[in-house]
């Protein structure tokens, strides 16, 4: 067996062509998107990524503003810098890159932010929202490889999801995510992380594996049941070379597997995107062109 790509290209274009579509009701109504990222430090792989969510604003028609702060910066200047997007008004929606150099606290910083304007989805009432299946943004991520499963019509109700990793801004929302009752979800999650002795034990009864842990070639072809879909969220920096967490030998027993380049990376831009459109049109009191569902919408 020789695995089909789940290629992010197509579901992140398909999604920036809805943007473009709701921005454009906003434009006509006076309103124009604003979205804004925080850099702290000079992380190579991190201000290559920020430049990618900037330039993809630019293609959307929404406008956007990057602030770089040293990698000297205090908590204390991260949340004055924070506390000035909060307040303003041609901002919708911004993140903060992560990972944060030491010492500085990602989660303090989170819970400085407004949640209205939690362009990543990642706020703790944003994540109290997504686990009580209530509308709100959606953890960027997450909802990218939702798109993926829903794009390629991979059907994921009543299905074993095996998830590796727990960490917040990644495992344990997709979790949340792919347990609700709403369309691309309603699976069977299985959570695996660092106490697990024996991970094959879980992953070979997989379904949908999907990993995001950071360590490359985690996942073996040994791990994955023949005919598994296998996603591969995580990836590591090894100078100029990007690693993924799943070996590329395992497309010799996956049925669909995400390319090294090309994968979940690609749709998370595009759902920042969304999120901060959805934020914009809830602060402005535009009607949403793109209805938002709630888990309650929908029987058990």
């Amino acid at each position: 067996m020789s695995a089909r790509f789940l290629g992010g290209k197509p579901v992140a274009d398909g999604v920036i062509q809805q943007v473009r579509a709701r921005t454009a009701s906003l434009r006509s109504s006076g309103v124009v998107p604003g979205f804004a990222t925080i850099l702290v430090g000079d992380d190579a792989g991190s201000v290559d990524y920020v430049r990618k969510k900037h330039d993809a604003c630019a293609s959307a028609g929404v406008w956007s503003e990057s602030i770089r702060l040293p990698a000297n910066t205090t908590q204390e200047e991260l949340h004055a810098t924070i506390d000035r997007l909060n307040a303003d008004r041609r901002i919708h929606a911004f993140l903060i890159q992560h990972p944060l150099p030491i010492p500085l606290d990602f989660g303090r910083a989170l819970l400085r932010m407004d949640p209205g304007k939690d362009a990543d989805g990642l706020h703790p009432t944003n994540l109290g929202r997504l686990a009580l299946g209530d509308p709100g943004p959606v953890p960027a991520t997450p909802a990218g490889v939702r798109a993926m499963l829903q794009h390629y019509q991979l059907a994921t109700a009543g299905r074993h999801v095996v998830v590796l990793g727990r960490g917040p801004t990644f495992g344990r929302p997709l979790s949340l995510l792919l347990s609700t009752k709403a369309p691309g979800a309603n699976a069977v999650v299985t959570v695996l992380h660092s106490a697990v002795a024996n991970l094959a034990e879980y992953t070979l009864r997989a379904d949908i594996l999907i990993a995001g842990v950071g360590q490359p070639g985690i996942v073996q072809p040994s791990m994955v049941r023949e005919g598994a879909i296998v996603i591969s969220a995580g990836i590591t920096w090894q100078g100029k070379h990007l690693l993924p967490d799943v070996d590329e030998s395992v497309s010799e027993k996956a049925s669909w597997l995400t390319p090294r380049l090309g994968g979940v990376g690609v749709t998370t831009v595009a759902m920042l995107l969304e999120n901060t459109v959805l934020l914009a049109e809830a602060q402005s009191g535009v009607p949403s062109l793109t209805s938002v569902v709630s888990d309650r919408d929908f029987e058990d």
